[in-house]
């Protein structure tokens, strides 16, 4: 355990590797803005402990992406139950509002993958988009299974859903229902029966 700590104990290398998991490849650029708060030389040094270690890759993109990506290796997606843990562990740190605390909404796009269910198979495929294009993920629910990828401008949402990241929270952990986060701040655009569907369980006791 302390060798492992040596080397992903800082607090950056795991949320790098949080990053790369939710996103997927990704540029320099990419990378840092999902990482508020981190200096540009910062992460290029964590970057190139990281590869050193066997955790990322870099590989050249052809045109029209004609960009260095970075991703996991094998080694580095070993990491994906450390972070799922470490994420449900921490999720009741969550539930108080942020004290001026950055907040990105893909970043509920791990979490989202094991609290999210399919509660109606046999209906067609849904849509949700949490946030939007520009920082959001789509929750896709298809014949009992949820995928949970970052928003496509080409996959048209059932539903769009907005909120503070302490509500959002409540709901997808089964705390509250739909009608009591909207007394807190949740913002539904499209079909509430969609949302409803990927929620931890129907019927929800308000809370």
């Amino acid at each position: 355990m302390a060798r492992a700590l040596d080397l992903i104990g800082d607090r950056w290398t795991l949320l790098i590797v949080r990053e790369l998991l939710t996103q997927g490849p990704c540029r320099f650029s990419d990378l840092r803005r999902g990482l508020p708060g981190i200096a540009s030389n910062l992460l290029a040094e964590r970057l190139r402990e990281m590869e050193s270690a066997g955790l990322i890759g870099r590989h050249d993109e052809p045109p029209p992406v004609a960009a260095t990506l970075i991703s996991l290796t094998d080694r580095g997606r070993d990491l994906s139950g450390v972070v799922r843990e470490l994420t449900r562990w921490g999720a009741p740190l969550m539930m108080a509002p942020p004290d001026n605390d950055e907040f990105r909404v893909h970043w509920f796009s791990l979490p989202l993958r094991f609290l999210c269910r399919d509660g109606a198979p046999d209906e067609q495929a849904t849509v949700v988009r949490l946030g939007d294009p520009y920082d959001g993920c789509d929750i896709i629910a298809e014949g009992g299974r949820v995928d949970v990828r970052p928003c496509s401008p080409d996959r048209q949402p059932d539903t769009t859903v907005t909120a503070p990241p302490e509500v959002l929270v409540q709901l997808f952990t089964g705390q509250v229902s739909v009608r009591t986060a909207t007394t807190r701040g949740l913002v539904v655009n499209g079909s509430t029966t969609a949302l409803d569907r990927i929620l931890p369980g129907r019927g929800q006791t308000d809370g």
